[in-house]
């Protein structure tokens, strides 16, 4: 896929740049992502269509998060799930980080780990974390791809040690099979055909239950596409899904973790148990939505 720039958009638009960056932090250009600062726009992008001044619907959670994300706003709705998404998704697959540690690199873009010994890939995936979060904010009113998913995986394993191993693919599949919590995952030669009949499957229905969200979530990590980095990613784009259909999102903490890990492994023959605890991880998370008081349907 080809790609032009802000300027070039603004251009064939006739629309200023402004205009056009505002556009692509809304969500509204299909298919655009950003790489460091700079905005990548597909060349067959269509221009947003100018919304209503008269339009008075509930401004949703995302809409929000694309709000203070622009506006750089702190202490808000947006830093709260940088961090605690950030924090918990990492700390579930071993990060050594801690909340505040987690908070301290968000906030000042700094390392403050006095006296202690902390490994350089868990500050890396930490920093990567929080530019995935941004792009599941962009590209949330969007279906899940492969390109997306691919595209998360590069940005969270960037700079890693796992990058500078010639057989660990970041940003594409695996090469090596691999096993998730003892079990057998889709072997690597067949990942890619896997991937496109999932997509596919969960693409082609109109209405998405939570029920929905969540099987596409389990089947994502029985097939474990990436040699590394399946749950975070995972957990990204279910809460991508979350805000797209503005179903309340949540996040998978310490106390939680066994309960979760429980589910999938019973999601094929009782659904139940990852149902009651993602239900229950929504429950604190509606906690931060009353406290910033930013409504949501029960």
């Amino acid at each position: 896929m080809q790609y032009i720039s802000v300027s070039e958009a603004a251009l064939k638009w006739g629309i200023s740049d402004r205009s056009v960056r505002n556009y692509c932090e809304q969500g509204r250009v299909e298919g655009a992502f950003l790489t460091g600062k700079t905005w990548n726009i597909p060349v067959e992008a269509q221009k947003p269509s100018r919304k209503k001044k008269h339009d008075t619907q509930i401004r949703t959670l995302l809409d929000i998060l694309r709000d203070e994300k622009a506006a750089g706003i702190h202490g808000g709705i947006y830093h709260k799930i940088q961090i605690e998404l950030t924090y918990n998704s990492n700390h579930i697959e071993g990060s050594k980080l801690t909340h505040d540690q987690t908070r301290y690199i968000f906030e000042t873009n700094t390392i403050g780990m006095a006296g202690e010994a902390v490994k350089i890939d868990d500050i890396v995936e930490t920093a990567n974390h929080f530019r995935c979060i941004d792009m599941i904010i962009d590209q949330a009113a969007y279906a899940p791809s492969e390109a997306l998913i691919k595209r998360l995986h590069a940005v969270l394993k960037n700079g890693t040690t796992d990058a500078r191993l010639e057989w660990f693919a970041v940003g594409d599949y695996k090469k090596i099979p691999n096993e998730v919590g003892g079990s057998a995952t889709t072997a690597p030669e067949d990942v890619q055909k896997q991937m496109k009949i999932l997509l596919r499957s969960y693409n082609t229905k109109k209405e998405k239950t939570f029920s929905d969200l969540l099987d596409f979530h389990y089947q994502f990590e029985r097939i474990h596409p990436f040699q590394d980095g399946n749950g975070r990613i995972g957990r990204l784009v279910l809460f991508k899904e979350c805000l797209r259909y503005n179903i309340v999102p949540f996040i998978i903490d310490d106390d939680l973790k066994l309960f979760y890990y429980r589910g999938l492994s019973e999601w094929k023959h009782e659904r139940g148990y990852l149902r009651d605890t993602c239900l229950a991880a929504q429950d604190k998370f509606k906690k931060y939505l009353d406290y910033f008081r930013i409504p949501y349907s029960e």
